[in-house]
């Protein structure tokens, strides 16, 4: 194979660029007086805008942005941005000939030739992926408000059922308080459009109703760590069930009891992420090995284990019950591909 230079087929240099920005048809690609009169047109422009060559140039580059961006001088802003900086670059909705709106990119640089200035806009058409986020935040919030509605009619379903059939008070107070628990778990994936939710959240909400303003009664210590929507509901049950039996038994049931949890993340030698979490209560009622394992204990110790490839495990250690959790970590990749509808049948299930 020759290594010689490939022939530029005699073209010069400002051919080849004027063919690449007339088939750019993607692109809006045109020039402007410092000012903002545009002096040069291309046919993605046209295509783009709807505006021809012959009507484009002349006119002002104001005239593609929305009336609130006009009151407000963003054109102008951005002009300058890009002579004194040598580029800018925004996205947002501009205007259409016909009035319609388009979502658009656009980066704006300033070049100088001798005696020759002015600036050259390149912005790309992005309106049907803007369209489709759109969209998806629409079905996701319907998603939400289903989800919301059916977990309020399964607590009164059951408040109502077991309250006929004469069942403990004790008994029917925990379930309705699993369903709270896990009805605040959607809450904080639904804040994060259900791309996963903080730990730390996840701790401050479970515990945040016993606290009475008292800081020094949850010790928390980790860094940044956001759990998969799946991870993030089976946590809070875990979370609220060991904060139940702390209130009632443990810890919190006594004035100068405290908890302190902590997490830490490490990565293995495939370098996947894991984590590694701490529940310890301190100051608490002398603790006793439980001769039988309640349900609160058998679901902590099955959270994580079926599907997540997790471990928790519980003990009851004489000077306060001990929860360990090692958690391997969904990459933010993988939670962008997860389904939301199988956080609610997991939790379901």
């Amino acid at each position: 194979m020759s290594n010689e230079t490939p022939p530029s087929l005699g073209l010069p240099q400002a051919r080849i660029a004027e063919l690449i920005i007339d088939h750019a048809r993607d692109y809006a690609i045109f020039t402007m007086e410092l000012g903002g009169r545009i002096t040069s047109w291309s046919a993605g422009a046209e295509r783009i805008t709807g505006y021809t060559a012959d009507e484009a140039i002349g006119m002002d580059f104001e005239a593609f942005f929305t009336p609130s961006d006009q009151s407000t001088g963003q054109a102008q802003l951005e002009l300058d941005k890009a002579w004194r900086d040598g580029r800018a670059e925004d996205t947002r909705w501009h205007v259409r000939k016909n009035g319609e709106r388009f979502w658009a990119n656009g980066v704006t640089s300033s070049f100088a030739d001798g005696e020759l200035q002015g600036l050259i806009k390149v912005m790309r058409d992005e309106t049907r992926n803007r369209l489709a986020d759109e969209q998806r935040i629409l079905l996701l919030n319907e998603l939400n408000h289903r989800i919301n509605n059916t977990l309020v009619t399964v607590q009164s379903l059951v408040e109502q059922t077991l309250r006929a059939t004469d069942t403990d008070r004790s008994v029917r107070e925990n379930l309705t308080a699993r369903l709270l628990a896990l009805s605040d778990a959607h809450r904080l994936l639904v804040d994060r459009n259900w791309a996963g939710a903080d730990l730390e959240a996840i701790v401050e909400k479970a515990v945040a109703p016993y606290q009475d303003g008292d800081d020094s009664r949850l010790r928390m210590d980790g860094p940044n760590v956001r759990l998969s929507p799946q991870q993030a509901v089976s946590m809070a049950l875990v979370l609220h069930e060991l904060t139940t039996n702390a209130v009632k038994y443990g810890a919190l049931s006594v004035p100068d009891g405290f908890v302190e949890t902590a997490w830490n993340l490490h990565y293995d030698e495939l370098g996947a992420r894991h984590m590694t979490f701490l529940w310890q209560e301190h100051g608490g009622p002398p603790v006793t090995e439980p001769m039988q394992r309640g349900f609160g204990s058998r679901l902590i110790s099955r959270s994580f284990g079926e599907d997540g490839g997790g471990e928790a495990r519980i003990e009851f250690h004489a000077d306060g019950v001990r929860c360990g959790v090692h958690l391997p970590l969904i990459t933010p990749a993988e939670m962008e591909m997860m389904d939301p509808t199988a956080v609610h049948q997991q939790a379901g299930g």
